[in-house]
């Protein structure tokens, strides 16, 4: 069951920014997307994410999504030792570009919160191109991207 809350928009880095930017697009209740809920980790999906994030001592972090074959790094001031060399690395294997992430997307994000909270890097790799939901027929493409993203994340 959905509660039409984008769950990308759930993690307490940015929240407050993030649910004005979002009212001010519009997007101001439950919708299929961009609506930030009532308050930062109010769905259970987020939560689960955020408590196996802190049981656990992860190195860096990926957040998946689709649009654009961009690589986002940052996270507002935050600039955790080596995130834009891992980064640059991850660009190079994928054939993605490194981008800064856009201000109305840069926050309440997982990769925002893990960014603030532990000061190690964080990526939002944003797969494949087109309108969501990609088609099937990109899987090939978007696999042979970002198996070179898993393994060098894997090894770092």
């Amino acid at each position: 069951m959905t509660t039409g809350v984008d769950l990308n928009l759930q993690f307490p880095a940015g929240w407050e920014q993030a649910r004005k930017i979002k009212y001010a697009q519009g997007f101001n209740q439950p919708a299929p997307r961009d609506f930030v809920g009532f308050g930062p980790l109010s769905e259970p999906e987020a939560l689960t994410i955020y408590n196996f994030t802190l049981m656990h001592d992860f190195k860096l972090v990926l957040a998946y999504h689709t649009q654009g074959q961009e690589i986002y790094w940052q996270f507002q001031n935050f600039n955790p030792p080596n995130s834009l060399e891992i980064g640059q690395k991850l660009a190079q294997a994928s054939g993605y570009r490194l981008a800064e992430t856009p201000y109305n997307s840069s926050f309440a994000g997982y990769k925002d919160w893990f960014i603030q909270n532990y000061n190690r890097p964080g990526y939002t790799i944003e797969a494949g191109i087109g309108e969501n939901p990609l088609p099937i027929s990109q899987f090939d493409e978007i696999y042979n991207d970002n198996i070179g993203i898993l393994i060098l994340s894997a090894i770092l």
